[in-house]
């Protein structure tokens, strides 16, 4: 019975793909990231200015603590918190729409290595092909072929 067992473990043709290299290597995850660094540079120019903003003040009001009226300390204290607000809710808001735009772009990228990786099991007749393992030998990880199908594509 183990004998059989074994013969038929021998048949069986397994591939390896390591997916976190696919999303950092292949070409379309290149693009997508690409992509998202454009569409939220303004904003990260913004979130930038902001903390700039709030760090001048920051040491202007450190520099003229003594020489300035309560009146005008307390002044650019509640300007100095209202900026701090403002980058506090920019930045979580640039951080969720980022990842949901992150979210999205990673989702159509694993839809095409999804159809590249099932064309290349058909292909070349892999019964089993996993994403996630403990050890993968060399030998059966094909995730060199499958950033390469993508980025010819």
């Amino acid at each position: 019975m183990l004998l059989m067992s074994a013969a038929s473990a021998a048949d069986i043709k397994v591939g390896f793909v390591n997916t976190e290299r696919v999303f950092r290597e292949a070409a379309p995850a290149k693009r997508a990231q690409q992509n998202l660094e454009r569409e939220f540079a303004t904003r990260n120019q913004e979130l930038a200015k902001l903390e700039k903003q709030g760090r001048d003040l920051q040491t202007d009001l450190e520099r003229e603590t003594v020489t300035l009226t309560d009146a005008a300390r307390r002044e650019k204290e509640r300007v100095l918190a209202d900026i701090s607000r403002n980058f506090q809710r920019l930045q979580r808001e640039i951080r969720e729409d980022l990842n949901l735009r992150r979210n999205q772009e990673l989702a159509g990228v694993q839809e095409r290595a999804t159809r590249v990786i099932n064309q290349i099991a058909e292909q070349e007749k892999f019964d089993l092909v996993v994403q996630e393992a403990v050890f993968a030998s060399t030998r059966i990880d094909i995730t060199d072929k499958v950033i390469r199908a993508l980025s010819d594509k």
